[in-house]
């Protein structure tokens, strides 16, 4: 909930914001007659198309064009680390905010990542990022790999996870639970959309899905 007071105040040309806000944003902005402009960073791929957008509009192309160069360049890093990777994890990926958590889909950023990583999300093929969670349903899908991500209010998430994993007895029969596969991501590099850590993130994660490479 941004204070537009505050924001009039400032006298902006433009109000950028990311699309997966929106819905929740443009109708406020509209009543105050804020030009808002949303920039998709729903994954690697859109958050470099939009960093060359914004490169040419704002006299920025050639630094927009070597950040872009250095996701690309560690995407084929990637790749190539890929090619000798024989068996690819099934991943679950748990988004946890303060009191609740979701299931992310490979639509989310996080999911966007791991199919980067060669990495197979258990939740694929829907239409949305987060769907709400099931955990009869969730261990049906028998992940090998368990990621807990947490937005908000971080340290308070990792205890609420640790609480439901403890008291909740069906976590106990995933098979990622059992061979200690469960996995705690920072914030700060696994947010909810991209952002410029991208590249340490899917170091990160890579080290994370293939431990023996």
């Amino acid at each position: 909930s941004p204070d537009m007071e505050l924001i009039l105040s400032l006298k902006p040309k433009t109000v950028m914001s990311v699309s997966t806000l929106k819905y929740d944003l443009d109708e406020e902005f509209d009543k105050y007659g804020i030009t808002a402009r949303y920039v998709n960073l729903q994954s690697i791929e859109n958050m470099y198309e939009e960093i060359l957008k914004l490169g040419e509009e704002y006299g920025r192309k050639e630094q927009a064009q070597k950040t872009a160069a250095k996701f690309e360049e560690k995407l084929n890093e990637i790749e190539k680390k890929l090619e000798g990777v024989k068996e690819r994890p099934k991943v679950l990926i748990l988004m946890g905010v303060p009191g609740s958590y979701l299931v992310a889909t490979d639509k989310s950023y996080i999911g966007n990542l791991v199919e980067k990583c060669g990495g197979i999300n258990v939740f694929s093929g829907e239409n949305v990022e987060y769907l709400a969670s099931n955990t009869e349903y969730l261990q049906q899908s028998n992940p090998d790999v368990i990621l807990r991500a947490a937005h908000g209010m971080p340290d308070e998430v990792v205890k609420m996870f640790d609480k439901e994993f403890k008291e909740n007895d069906i976590w106990k029969h995933f098979d990622a639970v059992k061979n200690g596969r469960v996995y705690d991501l920072e914030e700060e590099l696994f947010g909810m959309t991209a952002n410029l850590a991208a590249p340490e993130a899917l170091d990160v994660l890579f080290d994370i899905l293939y431990p023996e490479q």
